[in-house]
């Protein structure tokens, strides 16, 4: 009987006192697309491990809001209570790590981190306080700032993440008023001064420490008072699997950017010589996974615009040649369009300047190349069609009156000239009509 339980145990997952777990989550630089949907993930596997503890390492220096919020919304929806944890020492959590260290349930950090700084500069906010700050009347409060005319897009953007930190202040009871200055003044603090301004919980110097900390401790999950036991966890490390880890490649601007143009100028080359098939063939996969990184990322569509305007005037140079008009034009519009395609100045999300520049000389190598195959494609004596026996020389093999036959290309030909000729005089071809050749006569020392 005893064997047979075991087994039911084994078989059906009962949990049981070992099965007592922590799940944690670490999150290493910029949060976007890949690291919310691997956190996502994440919980949701804790919440079916029905894991005791999850907790969400981070040392990250912001990241998307779009992506931050999805992480904000599954960490309240989880039903496993969540402990933010800014670690190792040296690490940080600033802008966006701010807001979900107070989303969590817990909130900790090593000794040598900061966090704060969480104005949205992603959207072009400069921090109030700074050097752009304009100049306060005496009787104006401190740490506010009038809205100046042409003001009003940074203060709706700034006013809409005060209101939501300090939702989420009010939700965790945590220090409503430093959530404010660290949106509006991009204040940041130590983690010895997060835990004297009640911003956090405590500080711990590893995992261990946090769960020997967080042991006994209140939080509220959902609607219900939960207190937490987290003595003697096992610890267990939620790894990302290959779908987050190609995300977080396909998502970096960079590689995103790259993608586009690999694709792009594989299918231009794919149409200007068919049956290729290699060229098409890397060309549609790239450009695909290009196209699905920036549906993930906020982008500029006057970017995309002037990417894809640049790309039409580069086939437009290889289908109706203007001797590099077109050319130089697209690889302009491409490099503008790089530029400005990624609307944001977040640490780890903003496009390299020197791929800016590998990308620009490519598309005017490209352009300049179309250029010149065009113009000496115009010098170049036609070889097909009609036109390409005009000038040749041949022979006369037969003739009567004003027609006859020629030698002319190695063939035979009915010919027709303005002037008589005799047997094997040599002849050089002005026309064609037809299948007569149009001939006239050659001297014979030429």
């Amino acid at each position: 009987m005893l064997l047979f339980l075991l087994l039911s145990a084994w078989v059906f997952g009962v949990p049981s006192a070992s099965d007592r777990v922590s799940v944690v989550l670490k999150v290493n630089g910029a949060i976007g697309p890949a690291i919310a949907d691997y956190v996502i993930r994440g919980i949701q596997r804790a919440g079916e491990r029905e894991a005791v503890l999850i907790v969400l390492q981070m040392d990250t220096p912001g990241g998307l809001d779009t992506s931050m919020r999805e992480i904000i919304r599954a960490i309240l929806a989880s039903p496993v209570p969540v402990a933010s944890f800014v670690a190792p020492s040296g690490a940080r959590a600033a802008s966006a790590g701010t807001y979900i260290l107070y989303a969590s349930h817990i909130a900790a950090m090593a000794p040598g981190t900061n966090l704060g700084a969480a104005t949205p500069i992603a959207l072009g906010v400069k921090p109030f306080g700074g050097d752009e700050e304009p100049e306060k009347k005496p009787s104006e409060p401190s740490g506010k700032q009038a809205e100046a005319p042409g003001n009003a897009h940074e203060a709706k953007a700034v006013n809409d993440a005060v209101a939501y930190i300090r939702g989420l202040a009010e939700l965790r009871n945590r220090n409503a008023e430093w959530a404010e200055r660290a949106v509006r003044e991009a204040a940041s603090l130590s983690s010895t001064a997060a835990v004297r301004e009640h911003v956090i919980d405590f500080t711990a110097v590893d995992i261990n420490d946090l769960l020997a900390k967080a042991q006994g401790r209140m939080v509220r999950v959902g609607q219900t008072d939960l207190r937490l036991d987290t003595a003697g966890l096992a610890v267990q490390e939620f790894e990302p699997d290959w779908r987050t880890r190609l995300l977080s490649v396909i998502t970096d601007p960079n590689i995103a950017i790259i993608l586009m143009m690999v694709g792009i100028y594989g299918l231009i080359f794919e149409f200007l010589a068919p049956g290729t098939m290699l060229p098409g063939t890397i060309g549609g996969i790239c450009l695909l996974l290009g196209l699905y990184a920036l549906a993930l990322l906020p982008v500029s569509f006057a970017g995309l615009g002037l990417i894809f305007l640049g790309v039409g005037l580069t086939v437009a140079e290889a289908h109706s040649p203007s001797f590099g008009a077109f050319g130089i034009g697209g690889g302009i519009a491409v490099i503008l369009g790089a530029t400005i395609l990624f609307d944001t100045d977040i640490p780890g999300l903003e496009v390299s300047r020197p791929l800016l520049g590998a990308i620009a000389v490519a598309t005017l190598a490209f352009s300049l190349v179309v250029a010149r195959l065009a113009f000496t494609s115009r010098l170049r004596q036609v070889t097909t069609g009609a036109e390409e026996m005009i000038g040749i020389s041949g022979r006369v093999e037969s003739w009567t009156g004003l027609t006859g036959y020629v030698i002319a290309h190695g063939e035979r030909w009915k010919a027709v000239s303005a002037e008589p000729l005799v047997a094997g005089d040599p002849v050089r071809v002005t026309g064609r009509n037809g299948l007569a050749l149009e001939v006239a006569s050659r001297p014979k020392n030429t």
